[in-house]
């Protein structure tokens, strides 16, 4: 069940992406991705900041995991989703670009424009460099990222805040009327 969103704030690193959050559990939150790589592609993090999968607890990483499979069963209706990519990068050399762990949740489809997995190099590329994204979106400069491998997707633009805003809230309604339902099957 979400808890209240409005009277935390939430930190995906040192960014603060309250208004970008539509769930959050005891130990998690979800969120919506200022650059999705294809429709409906969220972020899911522990709300403690820490940079690799290994510093959680049990209970955190049980709680992330539990968290995405719950978000997928929503994005699998909303997006009539065949399938999922769901990542981790877990750490810098594997492009993890904000040091805060996090679980990337792709639906996809088949034939959707990430086909022949161009999503395994958006992630490792500079369209998947989140934090250089989300430092632009504050009015901040550059975040370099080293070695990237892969020439950035000009036609991927960053969404407004109010984009941000609206998915996430149409998403926590989505995500609330899946819990009604879940909850009258017994």
């Amino acid at each position: 069940m979400s808890s209240s969103i409005s009277s935390r704030t939430i930190m995906f690193g040192k960014f603060n992406v309250t208004s970008q959050v539509f769930h959050v559990t005891q130990h998690s939150f979800a969120l919506v991705n200022l650059k999705p790589l294809l429709p409906g592609h969220i972020l899911v993090s522990p709300l403690r900041v820490l940079p690799r999968l290994s510093d959680l607890t049990k209970d955190e990483v049980a709680d992330l995991f539990l968290t995405a499979t719950r978000i997928q069963r929503t994005l699998k209706r909303l997006y009539k989703a065949d399938a999922f990519n769901v990542a981790v990068q877990d750490g810098e050399a594997a492009g993890q670009s904000v040091p805060h762990v996090h679980c990337h949740i792709i639906p996809r489809t088949r034939g959707d424009p990430g086909g022949d997995d161009k999503v395994h190099e958006w992630l490792e590329g500079e369209e998947g460099n989140i934090a250089r994204h989300q430092k632009q979106a504050e009015g901040g400069g550059d975040v370099e990222r080293k070695a990237a491998k892969w020439v950035e997707d000009d036609e991927r633009k960053p969404r407004s805040m109010d984009e941000m805003t609206s998915e996430a809230r149409w998403l926590r309604e989505e995500l609330a009327k899946d819990e009604e339902q879940d909850s009258t099957r017994l």
